[in-house]
C-alpha cells in the first residue's frame, strides 16, 4: 500500500490536494465541463473550505470557475447581449458601466459578492455624495447582469435582488407645482422681460405637459388646428457627440394626442406665423418641417430653453428676489399634471396625456395637492356623504 501524502506539518492530504514548495496549497479537480481546474490557498483550512464549496457547486450544477469572472466582466457580457437601446438609455448605461469599471468593487469575483456586500457598496456610494437616482441606474444594469449569472449557473443567488429604497434614502429634488398665482406672475414676467423668444414655448409646455424634447420634435404635420390637437410621436434630442437626432418617445405610451386649449392654440398660431419668416435649413434623420426654429433656421433643442429659463430665473431673482420657485421645463410639465388632476380629470385620462406607462408615476411623482385644493374637492363630495 502506498504511503499517504502529508504536508510539512504531518497532516494527511486528500486526493487532489498538494502542498507547494513555498508552503501554500492547491486543489485540482475536474469541472462539469470535463476541464481540469485548480484553486490555491495559503492554508490547508482555507483550501478545504474552497473544496467544500466546489463539491457543493459541482453537485448542484454550479460552474465554480465561471464565478471567478469579475463584476465588470459580467456587466460587459450582459450589455453585449442587449439590443435596441435608445441613445439616451445608452448614455445613461454607459456612465453606469464606466463607474463600475472604475470602482474597486468592479474587480471583485462575482461568486464572492454577498447580499451584505452589495448593500454596503450602495451605501458607500451614497455616502460619497452619489444620489439615489444615479445608484438606481447602476442597479438597473448590475441586477439583471447578476440574474443572468444565476440563470447560467455561475452563482447561486443574485446579491442585488433587493429594494434600493430600503438601503439608500430618496434624496431627489422635490419639484413643487406652480400655484395659479405663480403661473400668472411667471408668464407675465417672461412676456415683459423675455424679449418674446420663448414665451409661446413656455405657454405650450404649461398647457400640454409635453416633455421639452417632445415639443421640439413636433413638425408642422403634427399640429391639427381643425380638430385642435397635437400629435406626439417623436423626440428631438441633442448630445455633445451628436448635435441632432430623433428618438421615439420614452415608452409606447408616449405616442399620444393632446387637445389644445385656447391659449395653446393661439401660441401655436403665433409660432407658425413667426416660423414663416425663417428659412428652415435642416433635415434630421429624415424629418423636416420642425415647428420650433432658432434665429438661424435650425430646430430648437431642450438645451436652448433650459439655458434661457436659467437666465430668466437669475433675472427674476435680481429684480424681485426669491418670490418664485426655480422654474424649469419639467416644473411646467409637473404643473400641468397637477392642474389637470385638481380640475378633476380622471387618472387614466391623465396618464394618457402625460404619456406614462404606469399610473402610479402619474399620481406619485407628478401631482401635488395643497390644503386649498383638497378642501375644494372635499366640499364637492361632502354633500353626498
Amino acid at each position: 500500500m502506498s504511503e499517504k501524502r502529508k504536508d510539512n506539518k504531518g497532516r494527511v492530504l486528500k486526493d487532489g490536494e498538494s502542498q507547494r514548495k513555498n508552503g501554500t496549497y492547491d486543489y485540482r479537480y475536474t469541472d462539469n465541463h470535463k476541464k481540469r481546474r485548480c484553486v490555491y490557498a495559503k492554508s490547508l483550512t482555507e483550501l478545504r473550505r474552497k473544496e467544500a464549496d466546489i463539491q457543493r457547486d459541482l453537485a448542484d450544477g454550479i460552474d465554480y470557475a465561471a464565478g471567478e469572472i469579475t463584476v465588470s466582466e459580467l456587466v460587459d457580457r450582459y450589455m453585449n447581449l442587449k439590443r435596441g437601446l435608445k441613445q439616451n438609455s445608452q448614455r445613461a448605461y454607459g456612465s453606469a458601466i464606466n463607474r463600475i469599471h472604475a470602482d474597486p468593487f468592479g474587480q471583485r469575483m462575482i461568486r464572492t459578492v454577498k447580499l451584505s456586500d452589495a448593500k454596503s457598496w450602495f451605501v458607500a456610494l451614497h455616502d460619497s455624495g452619489i444620489k439615489q437616482n444615479t445608484i438606481g441606474v447602476l442597479q438597473s444594469v448590475i441586477r439583471p447582469a447578476f440574474e443572468m449569472a444565476v440563470d447560467d449557473d455561475m452563482i447561486r443567488k443574485n446579491p442585488f435582488k433587493f429594494k434600493l429604497s430600503d438601503v439608500v434614502p430618496a434624496d431627489a429634488y422635490v419639484r413643487d407645482a406652480l400655484t395659479k398665482d405663480q403661473q400668472d406672475r411667471y408668464l407675465q414676467f417672461i412676456r415683459d422681460y423675455g424679449h418674446g423668444n420663448y414665451y409661446d414655448d413656455i405657454v405650450i409646455l404649461l398647457g400640454t405637459g409635453v416633455r421639452v424634447s417632445e415639443l421640439y420634435g413636433l413638425t408642422c404635420s403634427d399640429i391639427n388646428f381643425e380638430q385642435r390637437y397635437i400629435q406626439v410621436v417623436r423626440q428631438l434630442c441633442r448630445t455633445a457627440e451628436k448635435p441632432y437626432f430623433i428618438t421615439s418617445p420614452k415608452s409606447k405610451s408616449g405616442v399620444r394626442r393632446i387637445p389644445m386649449t385656447d391659449s395653446v392654440y393661439m401660441a401655436f398660431r403665433r409660432v407658425l406665423r413667426a416660423r414663416n419668416n425663417v428659412k428652415e435649413k435642416m433635415l434630421v434623420d429624415g424629418y423636416s418641417g420642425f415647428v420650433f426654429l432658432d434665429k438661424d433656421g435650425g430646430p430648437k433643442v431642450a438645451m436652448h430653453l433650459e439655458n434661457y429659463m436659467r437666465g430668466m430665473q437669475a433675472k427674476y431673482v435680481k429684480l424681485f428676489g426669491n418670490a418664485l420657485p426655480n422654474v424649469t421645463p419639467h416644473v411646467l410639465r409637473h404643473t400641468f399634471c397637477t392642474n389637470m388632476q385638481q380640475a378633476g380629470l380622471d387618472v387614466k385620462s391623465l396618464q394618457y396625456l402625460m404619456g406614462h406607462s404606469n399610473a402610479s408615476v402619474t399620481l406619485d411623482v407628478y401631482t401635488h395637492n395643497d390644503f386649498e385644493s383638497v378642501e375644494k374637492a372635499f366640499a364637492q363630495i361632502a354633500v353626498n356623504l
